[in-house]
């Protein structure tokens, strides 16, 4: 030891990098010790709320050049949205892969695992890569103080680098403009739309948070609106593009998807002039608009010389869920009773679901809803959207941002909802479960939270997917 201390006695900064490993290696952190860590440095927004968000992209840019800016390195797609983003995200995700593409996909939030967030050809990513890539940089976040959701796409878009992805499908977290996905220059941008959502944030009006979204647009970059019936809102979109010469594509001219019907176990059944006669396996009617944006923006990508083959984008969206990992939209539970899920959770698509909901549940005897709402959402605008006529089980999901089950039962009376309220949501669940008869229907929502704590109680019972492969 003394001789090799000896031989490092005119290197002293080597021998301090040395120790350093060493110290780190040493008290190298667990995968659940290195997520609290992240939680108690990066406080998060989806478990915290607004003390956790930060705009501004300062943070972001360091990070990044820290490591070398690996988004660089592949093909990106930048996908804003007040509703719909996610299932766009891996619907193209899905088409892309079958196009023998190796695909990277960065969602958020997650709904039972971080690693959900952050996918390569539709796997996880290793728990171990969260903690190593902490270990690597720990130093680069307690000295920038970054934001939890700045650290995990710096973490995301160096473990597509690492696993060499030819695409990557990024999801933006809030707003645009200056969300920290916001550092990428995409080949192609889409807004799958806009309407009221984190006003404290983005803005009180429609067209103010239009500007926000309209932030991904990028210069001689073209970008696919998925709907934006209001003049207002479309105006703001195509000032922003005409400024800086990107080519804009609206999907419900663009007429992509001209056939969306309605077929068994709650699948359907697409005609697209351009990609032929297929299926989709995402549940829900609200799918036909997300649908209709994703097949505009695939053909934009082939104009762009990605290749998809018509082939691909049958067999990419006739298994989305099974070669994604998505979950949450419109998913079915368990038959009897039957129980479904949905992560919608503003007024824009509370809009689409309740009168699905009651088509749906006219086939049974009673209609039960276990809801749990934020407290930073349009609480009153999304329960004066719901049924009335069912039975209610208000609860909680287990993070800050949750609104009481008390005070959500309370709210809800004002608008005719009557329930019960329960303190977690598996007591809801099982509540709603030990109460219904195998004729009843019973909806589980109202937050990506609700439904990401009420799926491992199903996690044995849900029809089993085939594993994605890389």
């Amino acid at each position: 030891m003394f001789y090799c201390m000896g031989g490092y006695k005119n290197n002293l900064p080597t021998l301090i990098t040395f120790a350093t490993v060493l110290i780190l290696y040493i008290i190298s952190m667990t995968y659940i010790e290195t997520l609290s860590y992240l939680y108690s440095c990066a406080p998060a927004f989806h478990q915290v709320g607004p003390s956790a968000y930060k705009p501004g992209l300062e943070r972001s840019e360091a990070l990044d050049g820290m490591v070398g800016h690996p988004h660089r390195g592949y093909l990106t797609v930048h996908v804003a949205g007040t509703n719909g983003k996610g299932s766009v995200s891996h619907m193209l995700a899905a088409a892309l892969r079958k196009a023998k593409y190796r695909v990277g996909l960065y969602t958020s939030p997650h709904l039972v695992d971080f690693c959900e967030r952050v996918r390569v050809n539709g796997k996880k990513m290793p728990k171990q890569y969260v903690v190593d890539f902490v270990d690597r940089h720990r130093i680069a976040i307690e000295s920038l103080k970054p934001s939890f959701f700045e650290v995990t796409t710096n973490m995301a878009f160096e473990f597509f680098r690492h696993k060499k992805v030819d695409i990557a499908i990024v999801e933006t977290g809030l707003g645009g403009r200056l969300d920290s996905t916001n550092i990428i220059s995409p080949i192609l941008s889409v807004i799958t739309n806009v309407s009221m959502e984190h006003k404290q944030y983005l803005g009180n009006t429609l067209a103010q948070i239009a500007k926000e979204k309209a932030g991904i647009i990028k210069p001689h970059t073209p970008v696919v609106i998925g709907e934006a019936p209001d003049p207002e809102i479309l105006e703001v979109f195509l000032h922003k593009a005409l400024s800086i010469n990107a080519p804009v594509f609206l999907a419900t001219e663009e007429q992509r998807l001209l056939h969306f019907k309605h077929i068994e176990n709650d699948q359907w059944e697409i005609h697209s002039p351009e990609f032929g006669h297929f299926q989709c396996d995402l549940e829900g009617a609200y799918q036909r608009k997300n649908l209709q944006t994703a097949l505009t923006a695939l053909h934009q990508l082939k104009s762009l010389r990605v290749k998809v083959p018509s082939k691909a984008v049958w067999d990419g969206l006739s298994r989305v869920s099974a070669l994604t990992g998505l979950e949450g939209r419109w998913q079915t539970l368990q038959s009897r009773p039957f129980i479904l899920c949905d992560t919608g959770h503003n007024p824009g698509a509370w809009e689409l679901l309740t009168p699905q909901l009651q088509q749906k549940a006219a086939s049974f005897i009673h209609l039960r809803m276990v809801i749990g709402i934020m407290g930073d959402k349009d609480v009153d605008a999304v329960l004066s959207l719901m049924p009335s006529e069912a039975v209610y089980y208000f609860t909680q999901a287990s993070v800050n941002r949750a609104l009481p089950a008390q005070l959500l039962a309370e709210k809800g009376q004002a608008y005719g909802l009557q329930g019960k309220c329960y303190d977690s949501v598996k007591e809801a669940v099982q509540a709603a479960m030990d109460e219904s008869i195998s004729d009843d229907m019973i909806y589980i929502g109202g937050s990506n939270f609700i439904v990401g704590e009420a799926l491992p109680m199903f996690a044995s019972k849900s029809a089993p997917r085939k594993p994605a492969q890389e």
